[in-house]
């Protein structure tokens, strides 16, 4: 990065810290929860919504259901949270449900529970920023009319406040985070001490409206599959509860414990505030409908299109604080805020999740390193295109990118839970002391009620989703499916064929006399090219650099290194901030300024590679070191190229280029005559 680019840079983000200041970024459980549980505590706003929505094609009769519905919601977020209270225990590193599925239940399960989070954290960004625009937006007009621009601006000031850090933007969503939390509480107790000890009686704006029923008296099936829908559309409330179980790492020591009582205390909070909004709706007299301009009528004539349906949630606090009223204005903007904030949960969530699957080499392997700030920067961006891009496509509009909602969290619920069954399993096996196995059947038992509630949940929302737009969410995850296992084949593929371990004879280091710095990353055959090229070529002087940014993998280098018995001296520089490009630059510019008449030879091994899209799976480093030092005098920069098997598809092209002849490239130059053959008319 120039000094050009840096100062801005800088004051976005905030300047670069070292890798020894992680632990000061760790969380304790009063900034932790906001962090991660900033979604399933918003889901509030909206989830009491939706259930009366769904319950109002049946008519106001149907409302009745509503705490029967709640209840369900309650036992499941209870059961949900009592099972990933086991998870976070077992399964500290971070991996969350991906870790679990892929030990317990194999790769393939691992797989499709990470493509199942990617697709909902992404999902997470695009509902949450288009419910706080379209809530903002009743409100301030200009917002409602520029939608899709303004929730697309919203994504990027929420990504620059993640690219500065999980503390930093920890700190800047615990006010209105916990706001919304006191604002609900107080609304709850407020209503029930005037209901209950003042015996008032609190009316909803929409009270004295009536609901046209888009199907009466129904009964039977019909009313048993909307009720299921109704409940599905409620477990709204649950999504963002496996965000804690991959943010481990984040908290501070002890770790499991504390996101275990981080997991507790989001429960308690998002259940209670649900069921209080369920009652003060059912005691308010609200009323709700999926196209209100027809289906809400004030004395037998409809509403009309002029007239605009607030949420449950701000007809109840109208109802209980008044109309206007300095609480209910605040828990309104709050309201309002909280949903933007919710986001943030998939901001911690999915750049983890994507370090570890490139860890495991399922993703490029720019998203497994920390930024400037230690937060997974490449990540944060990734979330913030995809999520722009949806919003873009959808228009931001939020009822209908609601229904592609919670499919991919109740996937990776189901399998994280039967993963944890396995676990149990494996581990009563082996176990003799009683009260450790009595603790391991407990826990057996809880993951396994976890599991068959969730497939039940899954089911559910699958088959009253589905055609509402469940199916986008499905195909997304196939298409991530699908390139991360493209992606792990790929290297694979490469890392067998770079192998040291089988390096035939002419590939091995020779004696003999050369000058120069060969850049060394791991011990494998390109390097071992690189080397030998560079003692070809009788310099002064021979040594092998590399940048520790991976002290596990620098050690691993040093070992390798030795155990070869290498005669060419390997130098290590340490890097505090991660960075490859600055340290080489520096060490270079130090040996000129040392010898100024010498002239440095740096060797950069690269991958030729025979497909676009494996470039922007290789050599980005090397670019950047190649631009940064063609430009530092007297420096020579040589690539010393190794061939991978793919390389063989890109010279077939090429000679297949040069063999066909454009139309008219045979014309070019002078026109030859030619001689007429005897006995044969021009």
């Amino acid at each position: 990065m120039s000094k050009l680019t840096d100062v801005p840079k800088r004051i976005l983000i905030g300047r670069a810290l070292r890798s020894d200041k992680l632990g000061e970024t760790l969380l304790p459980k009063r900034i932790a929860l906001p962090v991660f549980a900033s979604d399933p505590l918003s889901s509030v706003a909206y989830a009491p919504g939706e259930v009366l929505l769904v319950l109002s094609i049946a008519g106001v009769s149907a409302y009745h259901f509503s705490p029967w519905i709640a209840v369900a919601v309650v036992v499941l977020m209870f059961t949900v949270v009592a099972s990933y209270r086991q998870n976070v225990r077992a399964y500290p590193s971070g991996g969350g449900d991906y870790e679990v599925a892929t030990t317990n239940l194999g790769p393939k399960a691992g797989l499709t529970v990470a493509s199942a989070l990617l697709v909902d954290y992404v999902l997470t960004v695009a509902v949450s920023i288009s419910a706080g625009v379209e809530n903002l937006g009743s409100a301030i007009p200009f917002v409602v009319e520029h939608k899709t621009l303004c929730a697309i601006g919203a994504i990027v000031l929420l990504t620059l406040m993640n690219l500065r850090g999980v503390r930093e933007s920890g700190k800047l969503f615990a006010v209105p985070t916990y706001l919304f939390v006191a604002g609900v509480f107080l609304m709850l107790l407020w209503g029930a001490f005037r209901g209950l000890v003042l015996g008032d009686t609190m009316h909803a704006p929409t009270s004295e409206l009536e609901i046209k029923p888009e199907h009466q008296g129904l009964a039977g099936f019909a009313l048993l599959f909307l009720l299921l829908r109704a409940f599905s559309s409620g477990c709204a409330a649950l999504t963002g509860v496996e965000a804690i179980s991959n943010g481990v790492p984040a908290f501070r020591k002890p770790k499991s414990k504390n996101a275990a009582t981080t997991l507790a205390m989001m429960g308690l909070l998002a259940v209670t505030m649900f069921c209080g909004i369920i009652a003060l709706a059912m005691t308010t007299d609200v009323k709700m409908a999926e196209n209100p301009a027809v289906d809400l009528l004030r004395d037998g004539v409809p509403v009309g299109e002029s007239y605009t349906q607030d949420p449950v949630i701000a007809q109840v606090a109208e109802a209980v604080f008044g109309h206007g009223s300095f609480l209910f204005m605040l828990l309104a903007a709050a309201t309002a805020l909280v949903l933007f904030l919710a986001a943030n949960t998939a901001y911690n969530g999915f750049p983890l999740l994507g370090s570890i699957l490139a860890q495991d080499r399922y993703l490029p392997r720019q998203l497994h390193t920390r930024g400037d700030r230690l937060a997974f920067s490449n990540g944060i961006v990734l979330l913030a295109g995809a999520a722009m891009l949806l919003v873009w496509i959808y228009g931001a509009d939020s009822t209908r990118l609601i229904q592609l909602y919670i499919v991919g969290v109740f996937v990776s619920f189901t399998l994280s839970q039967t993963g944890m069954v396995r676990h149990w399993n494996r581990l009563l096996i082996d176990e003799g002391d009683q009260a450790k196995r009595r603790h391991m059947i407990r826990s057996r038992a809880i993951n396994a009620f976890g599991a068959f509630f969730c497939g039940v949940v899954l089911v559910i929302v699958l088959a009253t989703k589905f055609s509402h737009g469940a199916w986008v969410a499905l195909l997304g995850m196939v298409i991530f499916y699908g390139t991360m296992t493209a992606i792990r084949k790929h290297y694979d593929r490469v890392a067998a064929e770079i192998s040291a371990e089988d390096a035939s004879p002419d590939e091995s280091v020779r004696p003999s006399r050369v000058h120069a710095i060969v850049l060394v990353s791991k011990l494998h055959r390109p390097t071992l090219r690189a080397l030998a090229y560079a003692k070809l070529i009788r310099a002064d002087h021979l040594e092998a650099l590399s940048i520790s940014v991976d002290p596990d993998e620098t050690k691993a280098l040093r070992e390798d290194w030795e155990r070869r018995n290498i005669d060419v001296p390997l130098k290590i520089l340490d890097s505090p901030y991660r960075e490859v490009t600055r340290p080489v630059i520096e060490y270079v510019k130090g040996l000129r300024r040392q010898s100024p008449r010498d002239v440095i030879s740096v060797y950069i091994p690269e991958y030729v590679v025979g497909h676009w899209y494996e470039h922007l799976l290789h050599n980005q480093s090397a670019l950047r070191l190649k631009g940064r030092l063609l430009f530092t005098p007297g420096v020579m920069v040589t690539s010393v190229p190794y061939q991978l098997q793919s390389s063989e598809a890109a010279k077939k092209r090429a000679r297949r280029r040069a063999d066909w002849s454009a139309p008219g490239s045979v014309r070019r130059g002078p026109v030859e005559r030619r001689h007429k053959e005897p006995g044969r008319k021009g």
